[in-house]
């Protein structure tokens, strides 16, 4: 069972990872102001559910496979504080933010990008670091 949800665990983190970049093409499609939010706004609740189910699956292994609780699993929750963290601070501006002002929109989408960018380096270095720690390099 542990190397079932272990595998479960991994597969959503790749899964993650092709969303996030995905994730790019949301301020390139979405051109108008309300199509952004409203893309803005499915992107996060995506992001959250994919995030929410990567963390319920390592709970679920952690606790399954009387695995202990070390350095990596606490880097782990960090990340995931870091990540939504990220992500709630980016949708609340979108939300907030005028988007009728030419200015504040093009703002906004820059942020989504940059947001974006910060999320895909954060998860893809993090996974590398794992991948090395369980390889013993």
């Amino acid at each position: 069972m542990l190397e079932t949800m272990l595998s479960t665990h991994s597969a959503l983190n790749y899964i993650f990872i092709v969303f996030i970049v995905l994730g790019f093409l949301v301020p390139v499609m979405a051109k108008e102001p309300l199509g952004f939010k409203k893309a803005s706004f499915i992107y996060t609740m995506i992001f959250q559910a994919i995030i929410t189910m990567i963390a319920f699956s390592g709970i679920v292994a952690l606790v399954s496979g009387d695995m202990p609780f070390n350095m990596p699993v606490i880097a782990m929750i960090a990340v995931f504080a870091a990540m939504m963290g990220i992500e709630i601070s980016k949708h609340k501006r979108i939300k907030k933010g005028n988007t009728n002002d030419e200015a504040t929109f093009a703002m906004l989408r820059a942020g989504f990008t940059k947001a974006t960018v910060l999320n895909l380096i954060i998860i893809v270095g993090f996974t590398v670091f794992m991948i090395a720690q369980s390889k013993g390099i």
